[in-house]
């Protein structure tokens, strides 16, 4: 399969980030895109640097005037789009969602964010409530996608529990990034544990990952912050986690590349950890710690 990554950095100017990720789509599109994978909550600058109850009004409802946009977008170029928007599913209802549309248009399904962060310039739990739709693999006419969004993809959990589904591929739109005052070395750390993390996934469920990430510096609109700078570095691996593309982490990117989906049964077969499991131990795993 052919997925395209389209990695850029969005301005204060929604109009023009949805023009600039249509440009992108119909680029991937053309180089034989047959998936493309946008960013988390590409629409606007990542507002949850601050907790502001103005910033409500950037969420909508799903289907609303995003799928549509989209949905437009994939059937115009008959591909699958995998977009990240911040739904509105009642008053005083928020999710983080992420939604696949389906090649004529239509949403083939959703996944509404488990994880949800509450760190410094990361305040998401102010706007999102944890999402209750579970890890249900999205059938699509380009096979099952196992998709969760940005801090899901640092628990092997939510990973295994989409291999267990049947997905044929992981994907995690993302939105992360530094704080300025973090030592050069501190900041290569996080992007590498960051890159590292979700590799093992692709290895312990024999499955490939795609993570897109946005890039460019935003600016903490409190000022009290230095803002993020978010790290790129947007890639695809292989069932054994081996990297076949990695982007800039500087540079905003529009790539397509060619997966083959059928390593994951030969990957399977010489490394059976789905057989192995010791289902019968794991009981505790439901607990938050054995104390």
């Amino acid at each position: 399969m052919k997925i395209g990554i389209i990695q850029q950095s969005c301005s204060p100017n929604r109009d023009a980030n949805l023009q600039k990720l249509a440009a992108n789509i119909a680029t991937a599109a053309k180089a034989g895109a047959q998936l493309v994978v946008l960013q988390e909550l590409h629409n606007t600058p990542y507002f949850c640097q601050v907790e502001s109850t103005d910033n409500f009004d950037l969420a909508e409802p799903i289907p609303g005037p995003s799928t549509d946009f989209f949905g437009a977008l994939a059937k115009e170029h008959g591909i699958v789009i995998v977009a990240s928007l911040f739904e509105r599913r009642a008053t005083g209802l928020y999710h983080n969602t992420a939604v696949v549309m389906e090649r004529d248009g239509s949403i083939a399904g959703k996944y509404r964010k488990m994880h949800i962060p509450d760190d410094p310039a990361y305040y998401e739990k102010f706007y999102f409530t944890p999402g209750d739709l579970g890890f249900q693999p999205i059938d699509t006419s380009v096979g099952r996608l196992g998709v969760q969004v940005c801090w899901d993809q640092w628990y092997p959990e939510g990973a295994r529990m989409m291999a267990l589904a049947g997905a044929q591929l992981l994907i995690y739109p993302t939105a992360i990034g530094y704080e300025s005052s973090d030592t050069a070395e501190e900041q290569e750390r996080q992007r590498e544990a960051w890159t590292t993390v979700q590799r093992g996934h692709a290895v312990a469920n024999g499955l490939p990952v795609v993570a897109v990430n946005r890039v460019g510096h935003e600016p903490d609109p409190s000022g009290q912050t230095n803002g993020i700078q978010f790290w790129g570095s947007s890639f695809i691996c292989g069932p054994q986690g081996e990297l076949l593309y990695r982007a800039p982490k500087d540079e905003e990117v529009v790539q397509v590349v060619e997966v083959d989906m059928q390593r994951s049964e030969n990957v399977r077969r010489w490394w059976p950890f789905l057989r192995d499991r010791r289902i019968d131990e794991f009981g505790e795993l439901t607990k938050r710690f054995r104390d």
